[in-house]
């Protein structure tokens, strides 16, 4: 337990119907007592029984507030200490005011994150559920905040458990086999192997997950590429449905990079628009050029565009070239112009990467577009709720993993059984590390400065 309380306002700045205004900690009672009386006078703080009444500033003997006080006195909280909410009107005035005479009787400020820190300082929740708690808060589809609120409820957790209970079991079921082998305990090494490989499937497919995890929580990048004055900017607005981008008949429009993101089903698309790949003297398109190329190099995926209306030229074969070995597709753009492009060869030079006619001015084949974007970029072959949202837990499990597939290596190889224990002990504080069970503390910070305050 900690020896301070904690007091910050849990909903978003900015005016509202409703705010809250959250405590937590040994004193929490003791200063709701003073900010906070009952309307029937008897000032009787029942646990889980919302109560009406009046906020005062005792400094200055004045009501400045009507509220609902709700106490959930500890363990049984969301912080495991005794918590006091107090919901009122959601004006950011009152509400400050309620966090100023909170601290002026006894309470600090929460830091970013910090409810939700106690809460897995006191056990009530792990890593997992933590950082799924975030994620529910700022999840950008509904499909992404039922993964979240599954995994708040432990999913993931569980699925991590069994796994350590398998990693344990591979444990004892050696260790056994090399301490007593005359005792009815030697384990074929077929039987390990087995378990081995069991699991790092298990691993392989929450490792696998992570695709669809980051295209659900942060979206998946796509640069929009190809030479200058083929409809790049035309394609940015047409997927946004706004006029994000500058279009003129000019080439060169566009100098820097643009980037909005763009809602396909349930996933998430961040859409990059930049300064046509040529060639330029000038030096603010030079730079413009230089700085694309470095976003296209490190994008999630390529929209390269051509325009369909002029021959190819020796520029649009090098980018086919350049590109074809990135997720990647080929758009013909100003399909509604008649066609002087020797598409099939385009095609051929892509080696079979998929491709699509367009117009971007006219809105033709954009909802295909759409479709095979969703169809190249996420992965709908998994089910269930167990995906893995952060990069954070996709290294750790690939560490595992290795460390799995090592074990299994030295056994076939035929290492003594000791070699092969100690490359599995190597995956205990991996899993401590997923679950929050072994942790330091930058990562502590890490993972909790990401929360808003209040929460």
């Amino acid at each position: 337990m900690f020896e301070d309380t904690i007091i910050a306002v849990s909903t978003p700045l900015g005016f509202g119907g409703l705010g809250v205004v959250r405590l937590s900690g040994k004193k929490s009672l003791s200063i709701a007592k003073i900010i906070f009386k009952a309307k029937n006078n008897k000032n009787r703080f029942l646990p889980r029984k919302t109560i009406l009444g009046n906020l005062y500033d005792f400094k200055n003997n004045e009501i400045f507030e009507e509220a609902y006080l709700t106490f959930f006195p500890a363990p049984k909280s969301y912080t495991t200490e005794d918590v006091i909410e107090l919901s009122c009107h959601g004006s950011p005035v009152i509400l400050e005011e309620i966090v100023r005479q909170g601290i002026k009787n006894g309470a600090r400020h929460a830091r970013p994150g910090e409810f939700t820190l106690r809460a897995f300082l006191g056990g009530r929740i792990d890593i997992l559920q933590a950082e799924a708690i975030n994620d529910l808060i700022h999840a950008s589809s509904l499909k992404q905040a039922k993964i979240s609120y599954h995994q708040i409820e432990g999913a993931l957790s569980r699925k991590i458990i069994k796994l350590r209970s398998q990693i344990v079991q591979i444990l004892s079921q050696t260790e056994a086999s090399i301490e007593f082998p005359d005792e009815g305990f030697k384990i074929s090494k077929n039987t390990i192997a087995n378990t081995i490989e069991k699991t790092e499937q298990t691993i392989d497919k929450l490792v696998k997950s992570y695709d669809l995890g980051k295209t659900l929580a942060e979206g998946v990048t796509l640069a929009i590429t190809g030479r200058s004055n083929v409809g790049k900017s035309t394609l940015f607005n047409t997927l946004l449905e706004q006029e994000r981008a500058i279009v003129t008949p000019h080439p060169g429009t566009t100098r820097d990079y643009l980037r909005e993101s763009l809602k396909i089903k349930d996933s998430i698309f961040n859409l990059v628009d930049m300064a046509g790949l040529d060639n330029s003297s000038h030096p603010a398109e030079k730079e413009g050029i230089n700085r694309g190329k470095k976003i296209a190099a490190s994008a999630d995926g390529i929209l390269l565009v051509l325009d369909s209306s002029q021959k190819a030229s020796p520029e649009d074969y090098r980018l086919i070239r350049k590109y074809r070995n990135q997720k990647i597709i080929l758009l013909h753009n100003k399909c509604d112009l008649p066609s002087k492009m020797d598409i099939k060869k385009t095609i051929k030079l892509g080696s079979g990467m998929p491709h699509l006619e367009i117009s971007a001015l006219k809105r033709t084949n954009i909802e295909k577009l759409k479709e095979q974007i969703h169809s190249l970029f996420v992965r709908n072959d998994i089910k269930g709720n167990e995906i893995i949202l952060h990069l954070r837990q996709k290294l750790l499990l690939e560490d595992i993993q290795a460390a799995l597939l090592e074990a299994l290596r030295v056994l076939k190889e035929g290492f003594p059984e000791e070699i092969i224990v100690e490359e599995i002990r190597k995956i205990q504080p991996l899993i401590g590390q997923m679950t929050g069970e072994i942790g330091a503390d930058e990562i502590l910070d890490n993972i909790f400065s990401r929360f808003c305050i209040g929460k």
